[in-house]
């Protein structure tokens, strides 16, 4: 699918529709210090199975993609889901 780079939304800070840039929502590096990722290696430690069953089937071929709206005007960034696609692609508006 297709998606401007740039798309005309609202701002709740400017409180106006304003032009956002629009940039793919990629999750950042897991943290192996954080509390629960230290929790979850603890459990996998030792003798026993894997803390969750392995997944053998996967019933879906998409991930939900989020993008990323930056407002021109003031900087605040929106979170919006596109949905289920294979891929996003930005494209330039003429």
């Amino acid at each position: 699918m297709k998606f401007p780079k740039v798309v005309r939304v609202y701002c709740p800070r400017c409180n106006a529709y304003t032009e956002h840039t629009v940039t793919i929502y990629s999750h950042g590096k897991r943290r192996n210090l954080a509390e629960g990722q230290r929790r979850y290696l603890r459990k996998l430690k030792g003798y026993g199975s894997s803390r969750k069953p392995k997944q053998k089937r996967f019933a879906k071929t998409t991930k939900k993609i989020v993008v990323k709206l930056q407002c021109r005007q003031c900087g605040y960034v929106l979170m919006r889901t596109v949905g289920r696609l294979k891929k996003l692609e930005l494209a330039e508006t003429r």
